[in-house]
């Protein structure tokens, strides 16, 4: 029995408060005075009356009435019924009335209702524990009636009644009750408490929210979201949260609940944790900001989510089956809304059957969710009262819902919590949800999808539900008196009167008396076992599990473990990779487990090494792919296996199958330990009470009915009912067993746990990587972690090996883990203190020991011959090239590309392949052997130039079928080239680090000194630190050589040397250099004007400076063109119209041009200054080659700036501001391009207006001639081969198809003498100018960006990083999409227009972007196309030299070559030209002296910075860095070659790889090659590789292994010798083992001759001869040699896609012819010997003449090292060029040994001899060279030789 309410209060408003604006409620009277013991009073009453704050009101409002809920400090709801009236508010009278209100109102005499009438809220409030919501309605409705009405009743009376009224809790009777005031109302109580009472709140929030709305709710508040109502009333704020807590019966919500929240409490709403809260929504502005809750808008119909918030809904099916049940139950019409015939009635179910309906759907889905729950709890303690946890994880593994996010929050919130707490225990009473779940979980499976069946099941739960509310059908009528209507309005309405405490305490006390002699109402509770259900697997079977192994599967694995037992390794063997491929399964890993363990005797099985390294496989092949959660009872199911394999590795030592598979997180995973711990301890009690029955029962049984074994829940059920019934020994006893019991397992699981964390190698630290103990503490080696260290280690006998650091460390985190294990399980289970500490000290004992055994396991196991890995591979090096890493061991996986992987093709895969990365100075290297037996003997290298990765990305990789996912790392080049590699599980993953920073501090240096060309032969340390001096040196020299050569050049003026700073790229870009140019020399203005302009005769002194720029390519071929001579005026002709202009030698004028550029004859040197303002980055237009047969020239410049010829063309009545400076500098511009046109010889012919008059402004229209270039929208102009007409060849240039009809001869007669060709949005304003002998040609152009895109979308579609699903289509179609081909088709497009044109007689400038990139291309182009001297080795490399290396083309920041081009990335430019070149070649393949294999060549090596050719960004930037002019006779040892250039030609002398067979030129073609995408063709460079021995292109590596090993391998087995041999495609290089046509014709002739028996003719002779030369320069060279003579022809382009049979008699000629094998299998890299450096002379012969020059005088010098150093004789070269003085170790040297600034030098004096001089020497000979380092001692061989030496330096000091 309860009270019906505990207190009755009286509120009303606090007047001493009323000048605040919030008024205050206070508490006027309330019963009983003194606290209920049980029950205190609750504070904050008059807050929650009045829940939008106490205020006054003009008129009287009529009562209303609502619940509010208060909860209490031990959580319990107090239910507070708010009845509230208002009265009128006395103006400042006393409030005392006499009780009985025999006395007047004393209210001012008769004035009417007075206007500031106020009115102030009072609240009768009733506090209970109950929540009879419509009691409290009724009677306080009442009361307020008998106030009202003044009936004539005590209202002390019905108060008192109603304080001691008491009716039942549960059980479902019926109570009438009368408060004495001719009133009865029928009190019904629930049947049973355990389920909610909703009435009809839910079906009321439901038609509030809707289905959807309701179901976020509904999901929100299970996984624990903070949950807002807002409403306008109070009483549906209350009914709502009413509801939602109905609906999640039969978890119970444990936190904040407040139905109905005050205004003074708002800040509540930002408490952190979850809540369901109801506020007013005058409150809705304040919860605005409130970013992390969920809000209900009751009266809108709305639920705003945050976008913060993510609510988890249910998993599916079960969300859309609730989603129908719900639809069904609350719209029936639904079902019938389409018939044609509906039925006439439908019927709906009252609203409070509704409820029901509904809340039935939730109850159903709940016994969904958790249907077999009770399977999954583990019962640890039985008294003195059960203890249960919950495995969760099995629970989730068991249901296969482990991903599910819902049910994962679900049962790890409170909630669930509180559930297994209130339901786990097994002898109870049962409700509702209990027989749900265990009885008609079937059912309801079976009824899936059957809508009517259903809701017949819901119809019969609603009733059950319904029936648990009202049991009774006929409810006797309430009879509750009812104020009269409007009697709120009431004027004249006394005050509620006080009411007499006494009388109601004294009503209060009688009645307490009467219940204490009461007897007490004993409550029987029917007791029970709950029942368990079916087992979650029998509910889930019918799921068909997808992951189910066939019986072949299992069959399999069965199979092979006893293969193992029975010895019969190879058999197990072959089944193995089966075996590893169906533990994917979870089936085969039960059976795994459940075989292993029949396999075990006592506990213990000893296996051979053999045996358990299969066991130890398959167990880590098992754990592999479990989850820490271990969801599925693997692991739980191996951990007592582990401890039971073992194999003895020395007398006395066993090793365990747990120190082999301690690599996975589950060990980790404290849950995993708890829920292993607790599955034992049951088994273990369950055992405990199983024996005691038995004995007890032994008789008593029958034999006949075999009993069931009991669960654990069912004997702990039945000893709950006995417990009652034992006596207190035996109670005590079994508490005793049970704690015993608990304890024991806590230290068997102290040992396990040790076990499987201490790491077998305990010096390492692989504990603090692993996931779950380093995030529990903060693997920082802080003071803390190390005094702990400390401390355990002195605590402990110190021999115990705790003296070294790390493995304490170790032992301590393992202690530290158990003891947070031990502490946590053993207060959970009641293990006694004593005991808990006594686990404490032994835990630190138990790991100690355990490292002492793993520490000799340990020994004896790195004794055992381990199993065989392939052993590393080393690859071979450069010379100068130099190992950063060791090698790592990884596996290379295959990427997108099929070959290697067997792929379409088909055969065996040679990827994955097994073996190391190895990472130097200059490649990334793996060399290995494929995985797959079948070819395993082969080796696989893949690598690439560091300089050239253009990715990097991590990545996990499973490597091979039985190992775990590793992690791994995709690398990419931009050689096409893509290294996926695994690392091996032996790798650290700092390794892999460390790896990764030395990788991206190679491939981005500081500085370009730091790239390998620069490195190369140093030590890789000094590579790998960045240089800290870097900046100082170079500017200084470079100041000084600027300086000393202005001073040469200038003569002796005066001159001021001003800092110089060279300006960073960025504003290189954007600026032109400042106007005040003289600057950097600033050259006083006294001198007379004419030493600045150079006049066209040069005097000698300026000639011996331009030396090195003659011996420029640029030079070199103006000369060949006759673009103009250096020579005196005496020898060249006026007549010349272009000159060689030096004014930009000190690349003063344009730094990213050469120091010589050709001029038009007439134009000044100081004019050009300020024309190349005009051009961006002052790159003003130059002519770089002239036609030979009509003398037109090709020009190029940068991109206009604003002003310049634009301006010319701009529209002519723009105003003009005067003469400006603008104006002066267009002048002279288009006073140059005049003098351009000037220069061509049929423009003296042709009468004076020679334009483009005939134009009319239609034919500049985009329609019009150049339409088809302009308008490429995606590059898509085809037609301009059609536009140029016939291919132009002078027939009808250009004619316009104009309406329709082609104007035949319309441009013939006035063709511009000069076009220019620009960026159509550079040249938007431009009117073509009739009087001008020009045309600009304005051209659409894709700018770097573009290219950059472009050309990683071309990486991708070659060298793709993982397989697509259909490789043909996928590639062709990324192909397209990289839009790669449209610009090559742009390119030569325009590089064709240009040839017509040229070829024509028109002069052309092409002037776009900067004049570095697509004008490099386009001007190389034509130069290609139009003139057949490019299109020789030596023409090529004059044209690259010419124009990309001089004309400054930013290699090192297109190639983004150091850290700082790391950001913009890396922008193929050069390699676009040269697939240009290759599509050219392709078309005219009998015109090009070099090979394709000449274009692949240059294409890898200009990005791998193996040669310094390509480095740096001009001339200008070399030469500061010393680069250019060392190419002259500073060579180091022949090995290391700086120039690209050089080596091709030594590699051309030994065999001819870049020569083209097929070369015979027609004289003086001129090349159209078609550039229709059609035409083109996907260079193979971008597909090939060759797999057997990496990127051919570094020649001394590629030398094949000789081929006789093979034939070796092929005799043993036995097979017939046969004469093929077979080629993979990518693994071979074709063109390596085919042997080229020449040799092949050779050798034919050779065969024929000798079967016909003819003496050898003469070529034989011939061939022998050189043969022999080979070989001896060979010899002296000492280095390698290549393994042929003659390559690839080139012949075969396309790509087989099968291997290729050849002869074998073939390969094996080639090698005869080319060399004798001997030399070619012996050689080795030449030691540096100093004889065997013949060969150089001749090789660099081309070089001497200007090495002459270089040298002033030389000769041999004793030299006195620097301190401590004996005396040497050294070769020394006085260099004047140079200004220095250089010395060698003999005069063969090329590699000079130091130098020796003269710029430094301060004085020449005689010397003394010092000790170790030469002895036969004349002291005179000696003499000292002071610099501003050091002083340098020397003697000569004689003084006459000294003085010379002194004299000639002495000159060359004075000459400075």
């Amino acid at each position: 029995m309860a009270r019906l309410a505990d207190y009755f209060v009286l509120v009303g408003y606090d007047p001493g408060k009323r000048g605040s604006r919030d008024g205050q409620g206070q508490i006027l009277q309330r019963f009983p005075e003194k606290d209920w013991e049980d029950n205190p009073f609750p504070q904050g009453i008059e807050l929650f009356c009045q829940p939008s704050g106490w205020q006054l009101f003009t008129e009287r409002n009529p009562p209303t009435f609502f619940v509010a809920v208060l909860t209490d400090i031990n959580s319990e709801r107090h239910y507070c019924a708010c009845f509230t009236f208002w009265e009128p508010i006395e103006s400042a009278q006393p409030q005392s009335h006499p009780r009985n209100g025999d006395g007047e109102e004393e209210e001012e005499p008769s004035s009417p209702v007075q206007p500031a009438q106020l009115f102030a809220p009072k609240s009768l409030v009733l506090v209970s524990r109950l929540d009879h919501a419509e009691v409290f309605r009724n009677s306080l409705g009442l009361i307020y009636t008998i106030y009202v009405d003044g009936l004539s009743v005590s209202l002390e009376n019905v108060i008192g009644n109603l304080l001691t009224c008491t009716i039942p809790i549960t059980g479902g009777a019926q109570r009438t009750i009368s408060l004495g005031a001719g009133d009865r109302q029928v009190i019904q109580t629930p049947i049973s408490d355990s389920l909610p009472v909703s009435s009809c709140s839910v079906a009321l929030l439901f038609r509030q929210l809707g289905i959807t709305n309701v179901l976020y709710l509904f999901c929100a508040a299970l996984t624990e979201h903070k949950i807002l109502f807002l409403s306008s009333s109070y009483q549906r704020l209350t009914d709502a949260c009413r509801a939602l807590l109905a609906l999640m019966f039969p978890l119970k919500y444990s936190f904040t609940y407040v139905p109905i929240l005050p205004a003074q409490l708002l800040e509540v709403l930002s408490t952190p944790t979850p809540f369901i809260i109801g506020v007013h929504s005058i409150f809705q502005s304040e919860t605005q900001e409130l970013l992390d809750v969920v809000i209900a808008d009751l009266d809108g119909g709305t639920v705003n989510v945050p976008e913060c918030v993510h609510i988890s809904l249910l998993p599916e099916p079960l969300l859309q089956q609730t989603r129908e049940a719900l639809s069904m139950v609350l719209d029936p019409e639904l079902e019938v809304a389409d018939l044609a015939f509906p039925p006439s009635t439908i019927s709906v179910s009252s609203l409070k059957m509704q409820d029901k309906e509904i809340r039935a759907v939730f109850l159903r889905l709940f016994a969904q969710l958790l249907q077999g729950y009770r399977w999954c709890l583990h019962i640890i303690r039985i008294h003195p009262e059960p203890v249960i946890r919950f495995h969760k994880a099995a629970f989730l593994g068991q249901r296969g819902l482990t991903e599910d996010d819902f049910l994962t929050k679900v049962l790890e919130g409170m909630a669930f919590a509180g559930f297994v707490t209130e339901r786990g225990a097994p002898y109870r009473s049962i409700d509702l949800f209990d027989e749900l779940v265990a009885y008609e979980v079937k059912r309801m499976r079976a009824e899936e999808g059957n809508k009517q069946k259903i809701l017949r099941h819901i119809k019969e739960l609603a009733e059950k539900l319904y029936k648990n509310e009202n049991p009774y059908p006929a409810v006797t009528m309430h009879k509750v008196q009812k104020p009269t209507e409007g009697c709120h309005l009431r004027l004249h309405q006394k005050p509620f009167p006080r009411l007499d405490e006494g009388t109601v305490q004294w009503i209060i006390d009688q009645a307490t008396a009467k219940l204490q002699t009461a007897p007490p109402a004993v409550k029987a509770e029917k007791k029970c076992m709950v029942p368990s259900g079916p087992p979650i697997a029998a509910i889930m079977e019918r799921n068909g599990n997808a992951l189910a192994n066939s019986a072949r599967r299992l069959e399999v694995v069965r199979n092979c473990i006893s293969y193992v037992f029975e010895n019969k390794m190879l058999e197990a063997k072959k089944l193995f990779p089966a075996v590893l491929r169906a533990m994917k399964g979870r089936a085969a890993r039960h059976c795994l487990t459940q075989e292993l363990n029949l396999h075990v005797q006592q506990n213990r099985a000893v296996l051979d090494h053999q045996q358990f390294d299969f066991i130890i496989r398959m167990m880590n092949c098992c754990l592999q792919d479990c989850t820490a959660m271990d969801e599925h009872g693997i692991a739980a199911a191996l951990l007592p296996l582990v401890t039971a394999f073992c194999r003895k590795l020395s007398p006395g030592i066993t090793q365990f199958a747990y120190s082999c598979v301690q690599e996975h997180v589950v060990w980790t995973n404290i849950q995993f330990w708890e829920a292993m711990f607790y599955c034992d301890v049951q088994n273990h009690i369950r055992a405990l009470y199983l024996d005691n029955s038995e004995e007890n029962h032994t008789d008593e049984e029958s034999p006949e009915e075999p009993q069931e074994a009991k669960s654990a829940l069912e004997i702990a059920s039945e000893q709950l009912r006995l417990w009652p019934t034992m006596s207190r020994e035996k109670q005590q006893e079994l508490i005793q067993k049970e704690e015993s019991t608990v304890f024991s397992q806590a230290i068997h699981y102290a040992n396990r746990m040790s076990y499987l964390l201490l790491p077998l190698d305990t010096s390492k630290n692989r504990l603090l990587r692993s996931s779950g103990l380093g995030d529990m503490e903060s693997v920082s080696n802080s003071f803390v972690t190390n005094s702990i260290a400390g401390s355990v280690a002195e605590s402990y006998d110190t021999e115990s090996g705790f003296e070294d650091a790390e493995s304490s460390d170790v032992a301590n985190y393992v202690v530290r883990f158990i003891n947070r294990f031990v502490d946590k399980v053993c207060t959970e289970s009641g293990v006694t203190n004593e005991h808990l500490k006594g686990l404490h000290v032994m835990i630190p004992d138990i790991v100690q020991m355990h490292i002492e055994t793993l520490d000799a396991v340990h020994r004896e196991s790195k004794r055992l011959p381990p199993i065989q890995k392939p052993k590393l591979l080393r690859p071979n090096l450069l010379v100068g090239e130099e190992c950063v890493m060791e090698g790592l061991r990884v596996y290379l996986m295959p990427d997108g590309r099929e070959e290697a992987a067997g792929g379409n093709i088909g055969g065996p895969p040679l990827l994955p392949a097994e073996g190391a990365i190895f990472l130097t100075t200059y490649r990334i290297i793996f060399k290995g052997t494929p995985t797959d037996p079948l070819v395993g003997e082969q080796v696989v290298i893949r690598s690439f130039p560091i300089a050239s990765l253009t990715k990097e990305k991590k990545i996990n990789v499973q490597a091979q079928v039985d190992q775990f996912i590793q992690e791994g790392l995709q690398l990419r080049s931009c050689t096409f080239q893509l290294l996926k590699i695994a690392f091996d599980e032996e790798v650290a993953s700092d390794s892999a680090e460390i790896f990764r920073k030395h990788l991206h501090k190679l491939r981005y240096p500081q500085h370009v000194r730091g790239t390998f060309a620069f490195t190369v032969g140093q030590s890789p340390k000094q590579a790998m630190q960045p240089k800290a001096k870097e900046k100082n040196p170079s500017l200084r020299t470079l100041s000084k050589n600027l300086v000393k050569n202005a001073k040469k050049t200038i003569g002796r003026q005066y001159v001021t040397r001003k800092k110089y700073t060279p300006p960073m790229w960025e504003q290189r870009g954007s600026q032109h250099f400042p106007e005040d140019n003289e600057d950097e020399i600033s050259v006083s203005e006294e001198m007379d004007r004419s030493t600045l302009t150079p006049t066209t005769t040069m005097k000698p002194s300026d000639k011996m400076t331009i030396n090195h720029l003659v011996e420029r390519a640029c030079c070199r071929d103006y000369q060949r063109l006759g673009l103009g001579t250096l020579s005196s005026s005496l020898t060249r002709s006026k007549s010349e119209p272009f000159r060689i202009s030096t004014v930009n030698r000190m690349y003063a004028i344009c730094r990213s041009y050469p120091g010589l550029l050709i001029v038009p004859q007439s134009i000044q040197d100081n004019t050009i200054q300020r024309i190349s303002r005009c051009y961006r980055q002052n790159r003003f237009p130059v002519v770089c080659w002239r036609n030979s047969r009509t003398k037109a020239v090709l020009l190029r410049s940068g991109g206009l700036h604003g002003k310049g010829v634009v301006g010319l063309f701009k529209s002519q009545n723009a105003p003009t501001a005067g003469p400006s400076q603008a104006d002066s500098t267009s002048l002279e511009q288009e006073k140059y391009l005049q003098a351009v046109i000037n220069s061509m010889p049929h423009y003296a012919d042709a009468s004076g207006r020679n334009t483009l008059s005939g134009f009319t402004s239609a034919h500049m229209s985009s329609s019009g001639k150049w339409g088809s270039i302009r308008a490429s929208g995606r590059m898509s102009s085809y037609a301009l081969n059609v536009e140029i007409g016939s291919r132009l060849a002078g027939k009808e240039l250009l004619g316009t198809h104009h309406n329709g009809t082609a104007e035949p001869g319309f441009l013939r007669p006035h063709r511009a003498s000069l076009y220019i060709i620009g960026d159509k949005s550079q040249l938007k304003g431009v009117k073509p100018d009739p009087l001008q002998h020009w045309e600009v040609v304005p051209i659409e152009v894709f700018d770097v960006r573009q290219v950059k895109a472009s050309f990683k979308k071309l990486m991708k579609a070659c060298v793709p990083g993982c397989p697509s699903t259909d490789p043909s289509i996928a590639y062709l179609r990324s192909l397209e999409e990289s839009e790669w081909l449209s610009q090559i088709h742009k390119i030569l497009q325009i590089s064709v227009l240009v040839v017509e044109l040229l070829d024509t007689g028109s002069s052309v400038l092409v002037s776009l972007e900067d004049g570095w990139d697509i004008t490099t291309q386009v001007v190389s182009l034509v130069q290609l196309l139009s003139d057949p001297y490019y299109r020789t080795l030596e023409g090529f490399r004059l044209l690259v030299e010419k124009e990309w290396l001089s004309f400054g083309h930013r290699f090192s920041h297109r190639g983004a070559q150091t850290l700082a081009g790391q950001s913009s990335g890396f922008a193929p430019i050069f390699l676009q030209f040269l697939d240009c070149v290759h599509q050219i070649h392709l078309q005219f393949p009998m015109e090009f002296e070099f090979s394709q294999y000449y274009l692949k060549f240059l294409s890898y090596h200009y990005i791998s910075n193996r040669f310094r050719t390509f480095l740096l960004d001009s001339d200008y930037e070399r030469i500061e860095l010393g680069l250019l002019y060392e190419e002259k006779g500073e060579r180091k040892s022949q090995q290391v070659y700086k120039s690209i250039w050089d080596y091709i030609d030594r590699l051309n002398k030994k065999a001819p790889i870049f020569f083209n067979y097929m070369y015979a030129p027609e004289d003086g073609e001129v090349l159209r090659p078609y550039s229709n995408i059609s035409n083109l063709k996907v260079w193979d460079y971008y597909t090939e590789e060759t797999l057997s021995e990496g990127p051919s292109y570094d020649w001394e590596l590629a030398q094949g292994q000789p081929e006789p090993v093979e034939d070796t391998d092929r005799q043993d087995t036995g097979a017939p010798q046969t004469k093929r041999k077979i080629i993979w495609p990518c693994y071979d290089n074709r063109s390596r083992v085919e042997p080229d046509a020449i040799s092949k014709l050779l050798e034919e002739l050779h065969n024929l001759e000798m079967e016909l028996g003819q003496i050898p003719e003469r070529w034989k002779d011939t061939w022998d001869k050189v043969k022999a030369s080979q070989r001896t320069e060979a010899r002296q060279e000492g280095s390698r040699t290549p393994s042929s003579l003659l390559m690839s022809s080139g012949l075969s382009h396309h790509r087989r896609s099968l291997g290729v049979y050849l002869q074998e008699s073939g390969v094996g000629s080639t090698l005869n012819l080319s060399l004798d094998s001997d030399t070619s299998s012996t050689s080795t890299p030449s030691s540096g010997k100093p004889g065997g450096r013949r060969s150089t002379s001749t090789l660099y012969s081309q070089f001497h003449t200007s090495e002459s020059e270089n040298r002033s005088y030389e000769g041999s010098l004793y030299k006195k090292g620097a301190f401590m150093k004996p005396w040497k004789p050294r070769w020394f070269v006085l260099d004047k060029t140079k200004h220095q003085l250089r010395y060698y170790d003999s005069r063969m040297d090329t590699e000079c040994k130091g130098v020796i600034d003269l710029a430094e030098v301060e004085s020449i004096t005689p010397g003394t001899p010092t000790m170790g001089a030469p002895k036969t020497v004349d002291e005179k000979a000696f003499f000292d060279l002071k610099t501003t380092k050091r002083v340098y001692n020397f003697c000569a061989q004689d003084v006459p030789g000294a003085q010379q030496w002194i004299d000639r330096i002495q000159s060359c000091l004075s000459d400075a």
